[in-house]
């Protein structure tokens, strides 16, 4: 794979990050947005020290990425290749960002923003308050049977690593997402659409581990091992399960 191809692929896996200096005026978010965040542990968050995870591509492009985030630092730990394949172990605050190396700032923080989005999304829905929510009810799933509640989440188009990004969620009745599409810039095809299967729950939060689908026809797998948290006040990890 040339390094234009795996940088398309980069791109593409990286969903909607608004930066705190571009987000614009927040929006009015329907209820069904904090019902979703709810249900995957959002009020319990803040109980917890650190989130341990190890994002997993296969398909077009395989790639393994080990991450420790502490969220009330904002604390990144990484373990995984650079672009070229090598091996790389390093730790940052992500509010000192502009004084870290360039590998740092163009390679692993836009790649943990990635993984973290794919891992907890259904916070992101409460925590992005820039980002447009409507509700469009039932319609039938793209890639299984039966129905789902369409939620529909659209990023500005300004401002972020991939600004104009839109997602269509579908939502069950126990508010769990059980597919979604990804619209690359807010392309009127599909870029990526997956399902949201093996849920587990690590401490208070619920976490999809397995997304299957395809990217413009290829087959593709998004899946994450070694999830774990620790509590706050604790030295042991709980592990998914």
């Amino acid at each position: 794979m040339t390094h234009r191809s795996r940088a398309r692929l980069f791109r593409f896996l990286v969903l909607g990050f608004l930066l705190t200096a571009t987000v614009s005026q927040a929006q009015e978010h329907p209820p069904i947005c904090e019902q979703i965040s709810k249900a995957y542990g959002i009020d319990s968050f803040h109980q917890l020290d650190q989130i341990r995870f190890t994002f997993n591509a296969d398909g077009a492009i395989k790639v393994s990425r080990s991450w420790i985030w502490e969220p009330k630092t904002d604390r990144v730990s990484y373990d995984g290749p650079d672009k070229a394949g090598k091996p790389v172990k390093v730790s940052y605050f992500r509010s000192q960002i502009n004084t870290q190396p360039a590998i740092v700032k163009e390679q692993i923080d836009p790649a943990f923003i990635n993984d973290k989005y794919w891992l907890l999304f259904p916070l992101q829905l409460s925590w992005d308050a820039s980002a447009k929510v409507e509700d469009k009810g039932l319609h039938k799933l793209p890639m299984g049977k039966g129905s789902a509640r369409r939620v529909v989440v659209t990023y500005p188009a300004s401002g972020g690593y991939t600004p104009g990004d839109s997602y269509e969620l579908f939502v069950g009745a126990d508010n769990r997402i059980r597919e979604w599409i990804f619209h690359r810039g807010g392309s009127a095809s599909p870029t990526l659409m997956t399902s949201w299967a093996d849920y587990k729950k690590a401490g208070p939060l619920l976490i999809s581990l397995d997304h299957r689908g395809n990217y413009k026809g290829k087959q593709t797998r998004i899946f994450f091992t070694e999830v774990a948290v620790k509590m706050a006040g604790s030295s042991t990890w709980t592990s998914a399960q």
